[in-house]
């Protein structure tokens, strides 16, 4: 759907609430993740990177990365919907404020509760805002674009982006250790298990692929 569409789509109060939810969650979890110190996933090793090296707090890099990857779209002929320009702005204030209200783990069970918690809660409020259909985050975006361009796979694609990422992010200082890999194994199945419980049926428009009595 285009951006104008995933707005003219039906149920919009329902679907806005669920957005802001989830990516407040996505921040949320992000924030405990870091608080673990057990490693971050591949693009948060990148904002931790830059943020060891420049006067910025994590959340407002995160914000200032999106924000470029979003411009990145333009070449790419890609258009961001509704819940792209949130996740910009949400998922980094969230953070912030995750952080801010969250000691680091001092002890092993603390850390070990931190990561496998901030892993399912990111899993979990990624299923909340992809499921309300109002655009993808920046980041997946760049993804899908690049693909389409290409030519190429989106698991090429994708596996080539993370590990460019990631490789910047530890070379600036990004916390890479046993929850870099946990994340990468478990984030899909996790995001796939909630996802039949999060997305927002959306009415069937008149003439629409969907529309059992439009054109075939």
């Amino acid at each position: 759907m285009s951006p104008l569409d995933q707005l003219r789509a039906g149920r919009l109060p329902r679907r806005l609430t669920q957005l802001f939810i989830g990516l407040w969650l996505y921040g949320t979890a992000m924030g405990m993740l870091v608080r673990s110190h057990t490693g971050l996933d591949p693009w948060d090793v990148l904002h931790e990177g830059v943020a060891h090296r420049v006067p910025l707090s994590f959340g407002t890099v995160v914000i200032l990365t999106g924000a470029v990857v979003l411009l990145l779209w333009w070449p790419l002929r890609q258009w961001p919907g509704a819940g792209t320009i949130a996740n910009v702005l949400v998922i980094g204030i969230a953070t912030d404020a995750t952080l801010a209200a969250l000691p680091d783990a001092t002890g092993l069970l603390d850390r070990v509760a931190l990561l496998v918690g901030g892993i399912v809660l990111n899993g979990f409020a990624g299923a909340v805002y992809i499921g309300t259909q109002l655009g993808p985050g920046p980041r997946d975006g760049l993804m899908t674009g690049l693909a389409a361009r290409t030519g190429a796979s989106l698991r090429l694609v994708r596996t080539g982006l993370e590990l460019t990422v990631l490789a910047i992010g530890a070379a600036l200082g990004g916390t890479v250790g046993i929850g870099t890999l946990l994340y990468a194994v478990t984030i899909g199945p996790v995001i796939q298990a909630f996802l039949p419980w999060t997305t927002v049926q959306l009415p069937v428009r008149p003439g629409s692929a969907d529309d059992p009595q439009g054109e075939g």
